[in-house]
């Protein structure tokens, strides 16, 4: 996978990273969008997303403080790898062969509840993070939150998958910073053309 793909993805921002970084709520970023004052475009979703030096001009224009992140560089994920984090096994392996198969460059890890992902994210930092919702212990939210907003997971691609049919979920895991949504049951061809675009994208 090219370096370029890597200084790209980690140079690019949410509305919900924004408003981490500069300590306001969610709604507040995306007024400062909304009006023009914070460059932007949208993704396919419609999601807002932000390139750093867009954010980096609007930080020093207001006057704010520039975050400490902002100002060094940040952990890169590793482009080169994907994990697989589900708690059912069969589907786990299932998605583990599959990009294993039509992915042979890519590293595939697996994991099988939130605590054990955690630990391997912080390790490994994949580029692309095949992630569940409803794992035992955790809640599914909090981890894609938490990978978006936290630059010591390197910001990888986020692949939602959930057999949760709550109206809205889709819209709620895109604006929390996921790439992608995929409902259960999962067509694999699907999920491998979502990847294999972001990396021709990028």
């Amino acid at each position: 996978m090219s370096k370029e793909l890597k200084t790209k993805r980690i140079q690019i921002f949410s509305a919900l990273e924004v408003a981490n970084l500069c300590g306001v709520v969610n709604q507040t970023a995306i007024n400062w969008i909304r009006n023009g004052h914070l460059k932007a475009f949208n993704t396919p979703g419609g999601q807002y997303r932000i390139y750093k030096d867009d954010l980096l001009a609007f930080i020093k224009t207001r006057g704010m403080r520039v975050p400490e992140i902002l100002q060094q560089g940040e952990p890169s994920a590793n482009w080169n790898s994907l994990i697989v984090i589900d708690d059912d096994e069969a589907l786990n392996n299932a998605i583990h062969s599959y990009f294993a198969k039509h992915l042979p460059d890519v590293t595939v890890y697996q994991s099988f509840d939130g605590f054990d992902a955690g630990a391997q994210l912080v390790e490994k930092k994949p580029g692309f993070v095949i992630l569940d919702l409803a794992l035992p212990g955790v809640v599914g939210q909090e981890i894609c939150k938490r990978i978006k907003t936290d630059p010591a997971f390197g910001r990888p691609f986020i692949i939602v998958i959930t057999a949760l049919s709550d109206e809205g979920l889709e819209a709620e895991m895109l604006a929390m910073g996921a790439d992608c949504f995929f409902r259960k049951p999962l067509t694999l061809s699907d999920i491998l053309s979502s990847v294999t675009k972001a990396i021709e994208e990028n």
